[in-house]
């Protein structure tokens, strides 16, 4: 699934921040910038546009007199340095508010709730197989970092700590086993231990109660062994 977008700021800073992370989301397809209210009406009309990140203070046409111009809006998500228009904008059933300066991890945010309302309903097209999400990201020191779902061998728990093992590196990130298993495929990665997740196609061989992962050696323990042997057997 392919979701296009336009960027409508007044600032080029704004424009190109807006830019560079849409750029980093495989799904997101740029369209064009606007760095005023007016000329995106046009475009508007003659394109087929998912989603507006909009500014609301633009000199000349803000933001919210945009809104009210389109019949029938896309999806919009408004950028603002201002809090004060968080319930106008709302009424106007805008799809999120981001108040700048706006943090990847927060972009993230809006286009994870974006993504899961298309695909309830875009349409796909017969020669476009449906996009699927094969990484995610985790927050580890000061960044977002993108995880693909490929690279993991498997995720140790330590304390409020996951330390993920992954075919290039290990990444530290301050998450819990329940918030990775939410967006993990759970057809490829599964507990096999209070302090260790696996993923099922990195496994080499497992022996009595021990996985073998690339060079390590992986417990599993009577609380997570018959699900986990359940779950080899249908693999």
């Amino acid at each position: 699934m392919q979701i296009n977008c336009i960027v409508i700021d007044d600032e080029l800073p704004a424009i190109e921040q807006m830019e560079e992370y849409i750029l980093r989301v495989p799904f997101l397809k740029l369209l064009r910038s606007f760095d005023n209210g007016i000329e995106p009406i046009n475009f508007l009309q003659s394109n087929a546009v998912d989603v507006i990140f909009l500014d609301i203070e633009m000199e000349g046409f803000t933001g919210l007199q945009l809104i009210k111009t389109l019949r029938h809006p896309p999806k919009i998500i408004l950028t603002t340095a201002y809090d004060q228009y968080a319930i106008k904008a709302f009424d106007l059933n805008v799809s999120d508010y981001l108040l700048k300066p706006i943090s990847f991890e927060r972009f993230m945010q809006s286009i994870d709730k974006i993504f899961d309302l298309f695909a309830k309903t875009k349409p796909t097209n017969t020669q476009e197989a449906q996009y699927k999400r094969d990484y995610f990201f985790v927050k580890t020191e000061f960044r977002m970092q993108r995880v693909d779902f490929n690279d993991i061998l498997y995720i140790e728990g330590m304390k409020e700590y996951l330390r993920i093992h992954t075919t290039i590196e290990k990444i530290m990130t301050l998450q819990n086993f329940k918030s990775l298993e939410e967006v993990l495929p759970a057809d490829n990665f599964i507990r096999v231990h209070k302090s260790y997740m696996v993923a099922i196609n990195k496994i080499k061989s497992v022996e009595k109660n021990r996985i073998s992962i690339a060079e390590e050696i992986i417990p599993v323990s009577d609380t997570y062994k018959d699900s986990f042997l359940m779950v080899l057997k249908k693999a």
